[in-house]
């Protein structure tokens, strides 16, 4: 191996963060499955060529592959990073480094709508931002797009956070629509104006022929929206209960598997939720009246849902924006919802095995059992705690090196100080 090749390979190591894949036993953790095995005490789990392969106590060790003592610390699945524009932006102020949003500033183009807009083809896998999230454990995200001038922001999917080009995970693909008062600009100042549109668009959808003049959409758009009417994903964001009712019936109507995102209000329609089996993705700190439809927002909404039986995952607040540089927060949403009475593995699920399955991961992700993705996390202690840390994270059996920007900028400056107070 030549010198070239031995800089690449270390510049890939540090930055690309994944060391190469490795056979190896996890010996002796407490495995938080989140599947039919439960919880299992001292148990091991096996993983080969980027799976796992096997599950329990005392498993024997095959040749040539590695162990890691765990000594009886959690180990969990990867944690989803919640609807975020990770590897989209890297500096929210800074207009040319942000790939997530969509916005025309021509005259007309406000009567445009794009559903063919697809934030995918943007993401950037060496983002400084996915070494930050993927050494606290994150290991996956759906990238949610935003639109500033229609009611239909576009694609997203979900990616993992393994540094790959080929990130997004088969599946996953969803539209994203926004309805309530955070969208009145859009759709002249009414709700009613905003069903009078997506019925406009979903009619334009199923048309043939020419686009006719005052159209919503190009082919393209109508092309991508179509596909959606028949039993397509598509992600209302959306929080007043009223609203919450009116998608569920206007997505039944339109042939659409509706997910309901934002939320505040849900605990109040959970009867139409579990009926409809409409799954949801919430923030559990969103507590407090702050406009018009927040009016019901209250602390426990998670725990009301799932004791009704409603599919319920978080996603932070605002996370198309800043909190894409904290998307580590997930954790402390999930301990919250545990210190409002959530069950701990519940709120485990709402940020691994639950939104797996809400985006159509589950049968690869999400859980600890053979066949799965061997995308793990072994903690320092609870991983719902603040206090507690990733050890060491695997994404596809891969160890991640447990190196971010700001973990050398952290070393970097620490030594300074350091040799400065020896002085």
């Amino acid at each position: 191996m030549n010198v070239c090749r031995l800089l690449w390979v270390g510049w890939f190591l540090i930055h690309g963060s994944l060391a190469f894949s490795q056979d190896v036993v996890i010996r002796g953790a407490r495995v938080h499955t989140l599947g039919a095995q439960g919880t299992l005490i001292n148990s091991d789990v096996l993983v080969r060529d980027g799976y796992v392969v096997a599950v329990g106590p005392g498993l024997v060790v095959p040749a040539g592959v590695s162990v890691i003592d765990a000594k009886g610390r959690p180990l969990t699945p990867g944690l989803f990073g919640g609807l975020s524009a990770i590897g989209l932006g890297e500096v929210s102020i800074e207009a040319q480094t942000m790939d997530g949003a969509l916005s025309f500033g021509a005259p007309g183009w406000q009567q445009q709508w794009r559903p063919e807009f697809d934030v995918t083809l943007a993401y950037n896998p060496r983002s400084t931002l996915v070494p930050v999230a993927r050494i606290e454990g994150l290991t996956w995200t759906v990238l949610a797009p935003e639109s500033r001038d229609s009611l239909i922001a576009g694609e997203g999917a979900a990616v993992s956070l393994d540094g790959s080009f080929d990130a997004v995970l088969a599946g996953s693909r969803t539209l994203f629509v926004s309805v309530g008062s955070q969208v009145s600009e859009r759709s002249g100042g009414s709700r009613a104006a905003q069903y009078m549109l997506l019925s406009q668009a979903i009619r334009e959808a199923r048309m043939s022929g020419p686009v006719q003049a005052g159209a919503l959409l190009h082919l393209a758009g109508r092309e991508v929206l179509s596909r959606y009417l028949a039993g397509g994903r598509v992600l209302f964001e959306v929080n007043r209960a009223v609203d919450i009712r009116a998608v569920i019936q206007f997505a039944q109507r339109n042939g659409m598997r509706p997910v309901i995102a934002g939320a505040a209000e849900a605990w109040m329609v959970v009867d139409e939720l579990v009926a409809a089996g409409v799954p949801v993705l919430l923030d559990p700190l969103q507590n407090l009246p702050e406009d018009f439809d927040h009016l019901g927002a209250r602390a426990d909404n998670a725990v009301l849902l799932h004791e009704a039986g409603v599919r319920v995952a978080f996603s932070g607040s605002n996370s198309s924006k800043s909190e894409d540089h904290n998307a580590r927060k997930i954790r402390q949403l999930a301990g919250n919802a545990v210190a409002r009475g959530l069950p701990w593995d519940a709120a485990l699920a709402a940020i691994t095995a639950t939104p797996a399955e809400i985006f159509g991961l589950n049968s690869a992700r999400g859980r600890i059992a053979p066949g799965q993705v061997a995308d793990l996390v072994l903690w320092s202690g609870d991983p719902l705690a603040l206090t507690e840390m990733a050890d060491q994270v695997w994404i596809a059996g891969r160890a991640v090196q447990m190196r971010s920007r700001q973990t050398e900028l952290r070393d970097r400056y620490l030594q300074r100080l350091q040799r400065s107070s020896v002085r």
